[in-house]
């Protein structure tokens, strides 16, 4: 999702489906802050364990892809006051080879991280420091979970050697000019805008496995582009007439103190935003346009609505002649049978967000509306977890040459 993302008809016909079925000598500047890169001298590195299932006697791998089973691998998280950075450290408790070394918060400095995020308390875990102050000498790899705007100058001073997952909107966008239109401000780092892997996990997985940089998309365009990319790419669907009604819970609007967030503020009701220039739609609209190889238009309408986690995307869509609901969802079927975390639920089977809270799956099932030539896909994700740290985890894991879904086998928690 990013670090901070938010910023009556009659029924259709169902029963679509079948049934059953860093290394240097000098503090190096960095956005105004001075990172370490020197090692350590005169002390040994202490392990710390971001996983119950680690193991002292794994040997620290180098800072290159292919990583053997067993290798233990450093990683810093930036921003890890956030809930995206909390996500990160619950998914990595699982990780039998991913080791948190580096923890940063600038706000938290020199706290425990049990103290900020106390259902946390049971990880043995680094201390939060000031950005100014990490050390990335003893770290393979960066989850960057720090807000939209700051994260470009961090990264461009973080040493070339490590492998970085980005979660904010920073490096998605490939065209620089549509960055700063949307964003506000001309991009501050060009040349990894240009190096930078969009994160896709499913669509993108050949390109991520060779990146150094990966743009991890945000929970929207994860949740649309899923079930749309590859109805655009086979041709199956018309790309003049997309719209999309889309809801999330309150934790896609960050954990930082907002008026608009206030329990009386969101309480027993839903909260369009956004409605005529939400900056996940630049980024909705490159991949699909990518994929229809012509530009892509589409109308899009974010809705807040009170519960803490979840996201569900709802794409009316016009087919192509002569196809039917059905073949829509024969082909998802067919493109996603093999994947573990994209699911297409089976007959009149709607997605519901409860069913995929606190893991990496994507529900999404396709119905017949009731216009003649257009049907209705449904998809849902954990905002936090598919939609942000989830996917962050996947790609890392890809990048690193690790089996992708390591340390991301939690089933939903339901009730």
């Amino acid at each position: 999702m990013g670090s901070t993302a938010l910023g009556g008809g009659a029924p259709a016909r169902l029963g679509l489906a079948p049934k059953d079925g860093v290394f240097g000598s000098n503090l190096k500047q960095c956005g105004g802050f001075m990172l370490k890169t020197t090692p350590k001298v005169g002390s040994s590195s202490v392990r710390v364990r971001a996983s119950v299932a680690s193991s002292p006697q794994k040997q620290h791998s180098p800072k290159t892809s292919g990583v053997k089973s067993g290798e233990e691998m450093r990683i810093a998280v930036l921003g890890a006051s956030g809930y995206t950075g909390a996500e990160i450290v619950r998914l990595l408790a699982n990780h039998p080879q991913f080791c948190i070394k580096v923890m940063t918060a600038d706000r938290k400095a020199g706290e425990q991280f049990g103290s900020v995020f106390p259902h946390l308390i049971t990880q043995d875990l680094p201390n939060l420091v000031a950005i100014k102050d990490a050390d990335f000498s003893n770290v393979d790899a960066v989850f960057c979970c720090l807000p939209h705007g700051t994260t470009q100058e961090i990264i461009k001073g973080l040493p070339q050697e490590l492998k970085i997952v980005d979660l904010s909107a920073d490096f998605r966008l490939r065209d620089i000019n549509e960055y700063a239109e949307w964003y506000g401000h001309s991009h501050r780092a060009p040349e990894l805008q240009q190096e930078a892997v969009y994160g896709l996990t499913e669509v993108l997985r050949d390109e991520i496995r060779n990146a150094r940089l990966v743009a991890n998309p945000g929970c929207y365009p994860t949740s649309i582009q899923l079930p749309l990319v590859p109805l655009i790419k086979a041709k199956l669907i018309k790309v003049s007439n997309i719209i999309i009604d889309a809801k999330s819970g309150v934790s896609g609007a960050g954990r930082g103190a907002k008026e608009a967030n206030l329990y009386t503020e969101i309480a027993e009701g839903i909260h369009a935003y956004g409605i005529k220039g939400h900056r996940h739609v630049p980024e909705i609209e490159q991949g699909l346009s990518e994929a229809a190889e012509s530009k892509v238009t589409i109308s899009f309408t974010p809705n807040l609505i009170c519960m803490k986690r979840g996201m569900q995307s709802t794409m009316f869509v016009e087919m192509a002649p002569g196809v039917t609901a059905n073949d829509l969802y024969q082909h998802l079927k067919s493109t996603y049978e093999s994947e573990e975390f994209v699911k297409l639920l089976n007959g009149s089977s709607v997605p519901h967000t409860r069913h995929v809270v606190g893991s990496n799956y994507c529900f999404m099932n396709v119905f017949e509306d009731r216009i003649p030539g257009r049907a209705i896909i449904i998809s849902v994700i954990d905002n936090l977890v598919k939609g942000a740290s989830g996917q962050a985890v996947q790609n890392l894991n890809l990048m690193m040459g690790l089996p992708e879904n390591t340390g991301l086998q939690y089933q939903p928690l339901f009730p």
